[in-house]
């Protein structure tokens, strides 16, 4: 169904709901690279007015991609919640808009709307937001989520701790973990990007992981960022998998590209569900995604990039997830090509992904070849703080020496949560208050800071 909006006495004409919500969309290099971008700031604005009376319904109604070929639109058309949706099925995107920035509407309306929104709901008005709109909708959500420590919760800050390393050395990786640690971080998941993809050397990883855990006895999971068919043949093999992880997309094809449909993640969702190792919740999925993704993949449908990602997390959503984030600039500048594009989708992602009920952190990073550096993560990441993300990256030196890209350190969460007034998650905090890590305020305690944590490293390794 076309659209028309008159914006100064001019016309303008859009297709379709697909194409009023990519002219609508911030500009961003990726749907430039589509030709589905808005040719100039007066189209812009005048599809954000069309889209901003447009129902909410609609959006339900007629699905950009459509129903018959993709069972992402599938999953989201058939597990709608129209109960939650009916308190807010009167509103327009815009006024839905004003809906969510209004002061009397709160986490609890929040959370009870969130399965009645759609993706496509959620993306088509964070075009009609500020930057600061998107902080202040966001901060409001409140999502937690539990397997071995508790993430998520008012005023705290989680922290992966990738310990990746180029050619996956067992003391390497083992290194960056205690670096991690005596930085007090690792609390949303101590995880490895494998550089290989042998299963012998994968369940090395494993052991050698759960190892430093249990010996350790740390409240907080482990993952190894292998294919999901790569972790299936682990848990048969009996790897110690506390969580299972999985890179996806927002439309089927896109998904394909990946190796993996919805079948395929149910199966690996009831397998670690199965091996039953969390102690305070059994949420045990990690999802990443990224903004340009469907489009690298030439799965796109003519939908603009930031639609799908929201899409993408509507797949997260049906499985429970445990973590979810959005590694907001590693697909490259083809797809955000600087650091004000990284930064707006960054807040776009952690929005949409917040409102649909996830758990979103974000890796605030991009990649070398990008018109960014460490200033844009920094604002990236101060304003994520504030708009309550869930967990940021923790990589040492914030130079991922085996992906090759530039993420967020240790340190960097260090300085978020002293300007926040932030702290861990509450089981990891009193594991690092045991090993004199932290205060009881959960400041460092910089003196002798780490003896114990080492001494009790070493026995581990000696044992």
């Amino acid at each position: 169904m076309p659209f028309a909006h008159t914006v100064g006495g001019v016309g303008w004409r859009f297709e379709d709901l697909k194409d009023l919500l990519a002219k609508a969309s911030p500009h961003r290099s990726g749907d430039d690279l589509a030709g589905i971008a808005a040719r100039s700031a007066e189209e812009r604005m005048a599809a954000r007015c069309a889209l901003a009376d447009l129902p909410l319904a609609a959006l339900l109604a007629e699905p950009v991609v459509p129903y018959e070929v993709d069972e992402v639109t599938r999953l989201v058309v058939d597990g709608h919640d129209r109960a939650a949706f009916a308190p807010i099925a009167h509103l327009t995107v815009g006024a839905f808009r004003e809906w969510l920035l209004d002061d009397a509407t709160g986490p609890d309306d929040l959370a009870r709307a969130a399965r009645g929104i759609t993706p496509e709901m959620a993306a088509a008005v964070s075009k009609l937001m500020r930057n600061q709109d998107l902080v202040v909708a966001a901060r409001k959500c409140r999502v937690v989520t539990r397997f071995r420590d508790t993430i998520g919760l008012p005023g705290r800050l989680s922290v992966r701790l990738q310990p990746n390393h180029p050619t996956d050395d067992p003391r390497g990786v083992a290194a960056a973990v205690l670096d991690g640690l005596l930085l007090g971080a690792g609390d949303a998941v101590i995880g490895v990007n494998p550089a290989g993809d042998a299963l012998p050397d994968l369940l090395a990883l494993w052991r050698l992981l759960d190892r430093l855990v249990q010996g350790l006895a740390i409240p907080t999971q482990t993952c190894v960022l292998a294919h999901v068919t790569a972790q299936l043949r682990a848990i048969e093999a009996g790897a110690p998998v506390d969580l299972v992880f999985q890179s996806i997309a927002g439309t089927e094809a896109a998904n394909r590209s990946f190796g993996v449909d919805l079948a395929l993640l149910r199966e690996a969702h009831a397998a670690a569900r199965s091996l039953r190792r969390g102690t305070v919740g059994d949420q045990v999925m990690y999802f990443e995604t990224g903004q340009g993704s469907a489009l690298s993949a030439n799965a796109h449908h003519g939908v603009d990039q930031q639609t799908l990602e929201a899409r993408a997390y509507g797949v997260a959503r049906a499985f429970d997830p445990l973590l979810v984030n959005s590694v907001v600039g590693f697909i490259g500048p083809e797809y955000l090509a600087d650091g004000r594009q990284i930064v707006r989708a960054g807040l776009e992602d952690h929005f949409c992904g917040k409102l649909l009920g996830l758990p979103l952190g974000v890796d605030v990073c991009y990649t070398n070849h990008a018109d960014a550096d460490g200033d844009d993560t920094d604002v990236l990441l101060t304003m994520l703080g504030v708009a309550g993300v869930a967990y940021v990256m923790g990589v040492p030196g914030a130079d991922d020496v085996m992906l090759g890209y530039q993420s967020t350190s240790f340190h960097d969460a260090l300085y978020l949560r002293s300007v926040l007034g932030l702290r861990r998650a509450p089981e990891f905090e009193a594991w690092l208050a045991r090993m004199e890590l932290v205060d009881d305020a959960g400041m460092p305690i910089p003196p002798a800071a780490g003896s114990r944590l080492l001494a009790a490293a070493r026995e581990v390794a000696a044992s």
